[in-house]
């Protein structure tokens, strides 16, 4: 059965081979090869992909992942569409669908929203719901570093508090689009932001995210 993080590792995988390694991204000044040597490191090399979390391995990770991004574009956007191997923690469907969903997702739009042309992508019910879920758990690790009170709330209403404080900036959009914003990628999210025009400067500016 299909999942939604097996579905969007193949958009990612094809949104990188039409936009072609030299493309940017949305991730700082990564291009589309650095951005599918990442994916593939951190399914593929457990031992370099703790330097994501932990300081100290930071620079094995960044090693590791130079060495990768050196492979041929078609080599790695063929490794991210076969998936991890099976000895992988994500190689287990529940494990792939609770860390991947949301990885995919942003990855694709940081590719797609990066190029000029990019047109906004209308989710389904369904996978907009699966990404408020995650949100809704991930809110208060991604809004930790807001310099104001962040509430996220979708159109019908239901919030979610990234960081209690005042003065307050209330981020209203679809799923897609908070799950966007709050993983710090607010210039390219479609939102709307209420509350005080200074923080909501602040908050555009801050570096929310993981």
């Amino acid at each position: 059965m299909s999942t939604h993080a097996k579905r969007e590792r193949l958009l990612l995988a094809d949104l990188l081979e039409s936009a072609g390694p030299s493309a940017p991204t949305l991730c700082a000044d990564w291009t589309a090869r650095d951005l599918a040597a990442h994916v593939v490191v951190r399914e593929r090399r457990a031992d370099a992909a703790g330097g994501l979390f932990v300081k100290p391995l930071a620079g094995r990770l960044e090693r590791v992942q130079a060495e990768y991004a050196q492979k041929p574009f078609d080599e790695l956007i063929g490794l991210i569409r076969s998936g991890p191997p099976r000895m992988s923690p994500f190689a287990l469907k529940q494990i792939d669908e609770a860390s991947n969903t949301v990885e995919f997702y942003v990855h694709a739009e940081d590719v797609r929203r990066a190029q000029p042309d990019w047109v906004r992508r209308e989710l389904d019910p369904v996978f907009s719901d699966a990404l408020w879920s995650r949100l809704e758990k991930m809110a208060r690790l991604l809004g930790r570093k807001s310099p104001v009170g962040l509430v996220l709330r979708r159109p019908d209403g239901r919030v979610a508090v990234a960081r209690r404080g005042v003065p307050v900036v209330t981020v209203v959009g679809e799923p897609g689009e908070l799950t966007l914003f709050a993983f710090g990628r607010q210039a390219a999210a479609d939102v709307t932001l209420e509350g005080d025009q200074e923080a909501v400067g602040r908050v555009v500016k801050a570096a929310l995210g993981v």
